[in-house]
């Protein structure tokens, strides 16, 4: 039920209006709904425009070793962002917070289009990501905060829909400019569709703001979260390919992030307005769609990372075909979240969807695991469709649990919290898997014929796959170009079986989660009260109306 705390009931709305009691007119959350959407496309096409052009990028760059990076910098920067700009948004207002991200956002990419080798790729594309992090986190709460519960479902599905049509765009658009222009150009489209998600949140987004003195950012924490995301992501990435597992450094790193995870709870325990509030983790909902989020996240990431190698270095695909031949998985993943969204908007039940689409997922992974260079494309295209179907039923619709059972003045921090432990997972996934593709990808050249040592000799004399692009590929000899084929066929496809155990243990996991009724009014929810969230005291903010 709805608690008023002493405020006077909200009047009838007006005939434009929500009917669930939404607090603006119809039309207005509609405009607010588009102004978010683009901007949530801005940030998606972004995860996605990238992953065909990876091949030429880390060629041109000289630097193969380093591709799981191009991915995991962004993913880790904007992982690390995520529980700030959920608290910043909940202590200054949205809206600020918001265009703030956008801006980031925008400054990464001009600085991503100008770089000059990997190293000063890496660094802007994790400020791209900064900014990134922020807008996905911003938009999830901004529709919370316009649209109730047991609608959101449905405009959940509208979300799912926004990553679709960037997982079609996306890869295409990197395909093309790749293939026809340059690289260059996956990060200089962003600029005109972020003057224009600009330009129409200012004119449409009208949000109440905070009022009251401005509680102490807690810094701490901050800083010993972002300590203990990097050192977790770089043991796995740097683990058996730059140092051994059993160096000095992998031990510091892995030591760096447990210290810092352990400090972290011990700040946030006595923050006043603790980044992450500990009292979330007595949720058993925020804590059970966390998990499974992490598991879903892992397999979803990794596989949209590394399929466009397999589809380009095997089955010979231009970046632009391997954009179009990915579309079976975007068509699965939209066609789930739109008919999963609208069927709980219509029933009110959701907890099936997490159990259905992480066997499905499971699945999915099988089959991508059984791919060689001799299968079919209908063969690869029926195992795409079956994964985005899962990921489909999965993704969006842990988001709108949990905005359902956390407190009103929780809603951006559990937002954004639950979207950072499904990001690390990400972030873990992508690293790992391209440690054990790189690694098994070495073991099968290592017994490289003449011919296709000669044709990777690169600067300085030295030869290696750091250099190896499509169209190099396409210049070598016959027997060696076979040789280099069966050698990506037999190293990556396999890496996807290892995600199985992961999200079987998401499946199982998604059958604890406890189905509660959806609130049909904006602010409401069916969690713990308000004052039950967290260890810290309430924020002396509260919305002031427009």
């Amino acid at each position: 039920m709805t608690s008023t705390r002493g405020k006077q009931p909200p009047p009838d709305p007006p005939p434009d209006q929500e009917d669930e009691g939404g607090p603006l007119p119809r039309r207005k959350v509609l405009w607010v709904f588009a102004g978010v959407m683009l901007t949530m496309l801005l940030g998606a096409l972004d995860q996605t425009i990238v992953s065909t052009a990876l091949p030429t990028i880390v060629g041109e760059l000289n630097g193969l070793e380093h591709l799981s990076w191009v991915v995991t910098a962004y993913m880790l920067a904007a992982t690390v962002g995520m529980p700030i700009y959920g608290k910043a948004g909940d202590i200054f207002g949205r809206k600020v917070v918001f265009q703030f991200a956008i801006l980031v956002f925008l400054l990464g990419s001009v600085l991503c289009g100008i770089a000059q080798d990997m190293t000063q790729l890496i660094l802007f594309r994790a400020l791209q990501g900064i900014g990134g992090g922020g807008l996905m986190i911003s938009a999830q709460a901004i529709i919370a905060d316009v649209v109730s519960a047991r609608d959101r479902g449905r405009y959940m599905g509208f979300i799912g829909g926004v990553f679709g049509l960037a997982s079609v765009a996306g890869p295409l658009l990197g395909g093309l400019f790749t293939d026809h222009l340059s690289w260059r150009w996956i990060f200089y489209i962003n600029l005109p569709l972020g003057a224009a998600a600009l330009l129409l949140t200012s004119i449409v987004l009208q949000l109440p703001r905070p009022s009251g003195p401005r509680p102490k950012l807690d810094y701490a924490g901050t800083l010993l979260l972002a300590t203990a995301s990097v050192c977790m992501v770089l043991v796995t990435s740097w683990g058996g390919t730059d140092y051994d597992w059993s160096s000095g450094v992998i031990l510091g790193l892995g030591a760096g992030a447990v210290v810092a995870a352990a400090l972290f709870v011990l700040a946030e325990r006595h923050a006043a307005e603790p980044i992450i509030p500990l009292g979330l983790f007595k949720d058993r909902e925020f804590v059970l769609t966390s998990l499974v989020g992490i598991t879903v996240g892992i397999a979803m990431f990794s596989t949209v990372s590394y399929l466009p190698t397999f589809l380009q270095m095997v089955n010979g695909a231009s970046a632009t075909e391997s954009g179009l031949r990915m579309l079976p998985m975007v068509a699965g993943m939209l066609t789930a979240t739109i008919t999963t969204g609208r069927l709980i908007s219509r029933t009110g039940r959701y907890k099936i969807w997490p159990i259905v689409g992480t066997a499905v997922i499971m699945g999915g992974l099988t089959l991508l695991s059984r791919m060689d260079a001799d299968t079919s494309y209908l063969y690869n295209s029926a195992a795409m469709l079956v994964l985005g179907l899962g990921v489909g039923m999965v993704m969006q619709n842990l988001v709108l649990i949990v905005q359902n059972s956390a407190p009103q003045r929780y809603l951006g921090t559990a937002t954004s919290a639950t979207n950072y432990f499904r990001q690390i997972g990400a972030s873990f996934g992508i690293a790992v898997f391209g440690s054990i593709f790189v690694n098994r990808l070495n073991g099968e050249v290592a017994e490289l014929p003449a011919g296709a040592g000669q044709q990777l000799q690169v600067r300085g004399g030295e030869a290696g796959l750091s250099s190896l692009t499509p169209d190099m590929l396409d210049r070598m000899p016959d027997q060696a170009q076979q040789f280099i084929v069966h050698a990506f066929a037999d190293a990556l496809p396999p890496i996807f079986l290892y995600g199985v155990p992961i999200v079987l243990a998401g499946f199982v996991l998604a059958f604890f989660i406890r189905e509660k009724p959806l609130a049909t009014t904006v602010g409401a929810r069916t969690g713990a009260e308000d004052g039950g969230a967290g260890d810290s005291p309430k924020p002396a903010t509260a919305p002031a109306a427009e």
